[in-house]
């Protein structure tokens, strides 16, 4: 019997990998989201929570990127 589910590969890098179950860990997102850690690199998730998934990682992106940005401005 086979099995299929819809999806999502996020290939990203290993912190950002990090990140994303923590995400998933903590609920972030409402609900567990990552279906398989494939390995370091690689992650396939649920196809419903790519724009929230994003969004999210942009403004934790921008919090940082600007943090640093206004710290070395001083």
């Amino acid at each position: 019997m086979v099995n299929v589910i819809k999806g999502l590969l996020i290939k990203c890098d290993p912190v950002m990998k990090q990140f994303i179950l923590h995400l998933d860990d903590t609920l972030k997102l409402g609900s567990k989201f990552v279906l398989v850690d494939l390995d370091e690199c690689h992650l396939f998730v649920q196809q419903e929570v790519y724009n929230s998934l994003k969004n999210l990682i942009d403004e934790q992106y921008e919090k940082v990127y600007y943090n640093q940005k206004s710290s070395l401005d001083s």
